[in-house]
């Protein structure tokens, strides 16, 4: 019995430490923008991911290449979405926003994905999902415009969390395709495949807006992209699923905003404000609202 109570206290240090990683890379985005173009790191993060993952995947992937080529419309659609889209707006935001800001958009993905599910799903919300959803998005205008709702007719001054809010939109897409299709296909292989694609995605960039070099002011947020939000995370995540549930797992990332609150006012020097707590908390009241009624209705 004490033997499983340690087991089951590791596997909630798992989530913990994803989450974590993915904080600090909204920090790390927002840090090296001042470095490298966001066309650049993104392609140079997926490269690195893709070249530690080939040594290893290279035979497994030829012994399922018959379920690959079954999937292979799957693979390329949750690439688009799930690492070009989202990944690519995000690196694109950091330059028109706040860190903190980033990671309070983020924590909607949970509320964005009941809106898609709607619509691919028709996975209709009942009233207290909806009423979430509404409270949530309230929270985020409020912490988008400071206080002062007006200053959101303001043209050009929200730019970088509206790019940010739809990478979120995208990464909500991501999860209920995973949902949706359900591929039988094992992690690190679809993983891959979908690496794959998205370098693939980013050749027209490269092509037309160049690469920058990496140098001693960004090389280790790069380093950082690639292994540890790229490979790490995910892998810690699915092991969290596997032994504690995904909806267990899934509040986890309600922590988000304020770890990355914490190591964007540490490590940026950004500050954290009265619309931020107020607007932060309405958010989260919102997720939980939206969250536990959907699992209960």
């Amino acid at each position: 019995m004490n033997l499983k109570s340690r087991h089951h206290g590791w596997a909630f240090v798992l989530p913990l430490m994803a989450v974590l990683i993915w904080s600090m890379n909204i920090a790390v985005t927002r840090y090296v923008a001042d470095y490298i173009s966001p066309v650049s790191i993104s392609f140079y993060r997926w490269l690195l991911a893709f070249m530690v993952l080939t040594p290893f995947m290279l035979v497994k992937v030829w012994q399922q290449r018959h379920l690959i080529r079954r999937h292979f419309f799957q693979f390329a659609v949750l690439s688009a979405f799930g690492m070009v889209l989202y990944q690519g707006l995000a690196y694109t935001a950091s330059h028109h926003t706040t860190a903190t800001n980033m990671g309070i958009v983020n924590a909607l993905i949970p509320v964005f994905t009941i809106f898609v599910s709607m619509a691919v799903l028709q996975d209709i919300p009942n009233r207290f999902a909806v009423t979430g959803s509404i409270l949530s998005l309230a929270g985020l205008l409020y912490v988008m415009a400071q206080g002062n709702f007006g200053s959101l007719l303001e043209l050009g001054r929200h730019q970088g969390d509206f790019l940010m809010l739809i990478a979120v939109f995208f990464y909500a897409f991501y999860g209920v395709f995973l949902k949706k299709w359900q591929l039988q296909v094992p992690l690190l292989i679809s993983l891959y495949i979908q690496i794959g694609f998205t370098l693939i995605y980013h050749l027209p960039f490269v092509i037309w807006a160049g690469l920058d070099s990496i140098n001693a002011q960004n090389a280790a947020s790069v380093f950082y992209a690639g292994i540890f939000p790229s490979l790490l995370a995910p892998l810690l995540w699915m092991m969290a699923v596997q032994s504690i549930g995904p909806n267990r797992t899934s509040i986890f990332m309600n922590l988000m905003p304020i770890i990355t609150a914490v190591i964007a006012c540490f490590w940026l020097g950004e500050g954290w404000t009265i619309y931020h707590s107020v607007g932060g908390l309405v958010i989260l009241v919102g997720i939980i609202l939206a969250q536990q009624k959907r699992r209960t209705g």
